[in-house]
């Protein structure tokens, strides 16, 4: 059974940091894409960032030079260090995994960034 398990989000002040951690198990396949998305309340989930398995990097406009995805592939790990948060960056962040043929969501880890 697959699981992405989520760590490192909570509540942190403006200019702070958090470093985001998921971690995935479950499948022998190899694992493609991983990324963050993000979900703020009365707002659509939105991609923060994705890495490919070569190590290729996206990230929205709203966050390129503050947040950083890596990724280790012997842990079928992936991170998101946060740097000068903002108050808009408050949402829930959901860790996202291609896997195989299918796509997986973690539980999502709150991230509140007060003014």
């Amino acid at each position: 059974q697959v699981q992405l398990v989520e760590s490192g989000g909570g509540l942190v002040q403006a200019g702070g940091s958090l470093r985001l951690s998921c971690v995935a198990s479950g499948s022998r396949f190899a694992i493609n894409n991983m990324g963050w998305y993000r979900q703020a309340p009365g707002k659509q989930r939105e991609l923060v960032a994705v890495i490919t398995s070569s190590g290729r990097t996206n990230y929205a406009d709203s966050v390129k030079g503050r947040f950083t995805i890596s990724r280790d592939n012997a842990k079928n790990s992936v991170y998101l260090e946060m740097n000068s948060l903002k108050p808009e960056d408050t949402a829930v962040y959901y860790c996202n995994v291609d896997w195989g043929r299918y796509n997986y969501w973690g539980q999502g880890t709150q991230v509140t960034v007060s003014s």
